[in-house]
């Protein structure tokens, strides 16, 4: 298989964890016979540094004539701390959803077992744990008209939906329900909010066609509180575009680290990939980032092209790392390895060169692998 990957690296640690997810590609690649090019494009401060525009167009074009698009992170403080900036990094992002609609976001939610001492949850309640949250991604409140009154005293901001838009991503959820555990829970606020009456009313007529989906509705604050109090129950979690993006970082930590945490955001075009994690600029530089959430996005980048089995290994790679205690600062601050280590070690395993039952004693700590 021949496969263009636009490949946009973003702000603070998005190239070190980016470059990891394609040294495990050209892993994948190399082991399954397939032809994996990259072409680089600038998005976010970097982008803005270099160009004065947070999305350049020859980035768009590029992504529009690519297969799939890995994405490293976005953000930088010195526009995040001011509210007066006129362009911004994340502008380059909400841009790009829009050029190439990509409409729905979807974050999977997973515990590992040898992590689950650094959850904020209970094990019992980390056990069985396995849901998806289907994002809305170009429509609400975060594209809605923006006002500000000329005095600075008053500001709105419109949330718009549109029948259409609810529907694409309602059928999208459903479909991957039918083949997970076949239920889907509505996310919303129907009770006081005219957008989220309509989600609700969309969702029921189209929940007729998927007959085989047992459908369930949970305004968002109980939504908060039971991603708490009963994970497990979840299976495809659906909801409009900021009450996904808020519970799906909430759901996250429940995983031990943020940094373990892919997305796919798919639509009418290429596919972007990328971690859901931000650009941690404290960390930039310092080789010290978990690159987990970039490579199990790249697994999903797999499964997007139809390779369910090289995305396989690379999550039973990601788990043997895991497992085995090869694991960034974050997750053990004292014992840890470095991104690259993290990187070098599941290429080795996606290529079979760690042979069963590795002593750790033969991988040197926080500097290369496989001595």
């Amino acid at each position: 298989m021949k496969k263009k990957i636009a490949v946009i690296n973003g702000d603070g640690i998005g190239p070190e964890v980016t470059k990891q997810s394609i040294k495990v590609l050209d892993a994948i690649a190399a082991q399954f016979n397939h032809e994996f090019t990259y072409e680089h494009c600038l998005m976010g401060a970097d982008a803005i540094d270099k160009t004065g525009n947070p999305l350049p167009d020859e980035t768009v074009e590029i992504c529009l004539n690519s297969d799939a698009i890995l994405f490293g992170a976005i953000g930088h403080p010195k526009y995040d701390n001011d509210p007066t900036a006129k362009v911004r990094p994340e502008q380059g992002l909400l841009k790009l959803r829009k050029s190439l609609q990509l409409y729905a976001n979807i974050r999977p939610i997973t515990t590992y077992t040898a992590l689950q001492h650094l959850s904020p949850l209970k094990a019992k309640q980390l056990e069985d744990v396995d849901f998806v949250i289907f994002r809305e991604l170009t429509g609400g409140i975060y594209f809605g008209k923006k006002e500000l009154s000329e005095d600075g005293n008053t500001a709105s901001d419109n949330c718009l939906y549109t029948k259409p838009e609810i529907e694409r991503v309602t059928h999208l959820a459903f479909q991957y329900a039918q083949n997970r555990k076949k239920k889907l829970t509505l996310v919303d606020k129907a009770n006081v909010l005219e957008t989220s009456r309509l989600w609700r009313k969309v969702v029921q007529e189209i929940a007729a066609q998927y007959s085989d989906v047992t459908v369930d509705y949970m305004f968002v604050d109980n939504a908060a509180m039971q991603i708490i109090l009963n994970p497990k129950q979840f299976d495809v979690v659906l909801t409009e575009n900021m009450f996904g993006d808020i519970i799906s970082d909430e759901a996250s930590v429940l995983s031990g680290s943020l940094g373990l945490a892919p997305s796919a955001s798919i639509g009418t075009g290429a596919a972007l990939f990328e971690p859901i994690h931000g650009s941690y600029p404290q960390a930039a530089g310092k080789d010290i980032a978990n690159p987990l959430g970039s490579i199990l996005s790249a697994a999903m980048l797999l499964d997007n092209f139809g390779l369910a089995k090289e995305a396989n290994l690379v999550r039973e790679a990601v788990n043997w790392t895991l497992a085995n205690g090869f694991v960034t600062k974050d997750i053990d601050p004292i014992n840890f390895y470095f991104t690259s280590t993290i990187g070098d070690l599941i290429s080795e395993y996606v290529s079979g060169k760690i042979p069963d039952g590795v002593n750790k004693g033969n991988i040197e700590l926080r500097k290369s692998t496989i001595i």
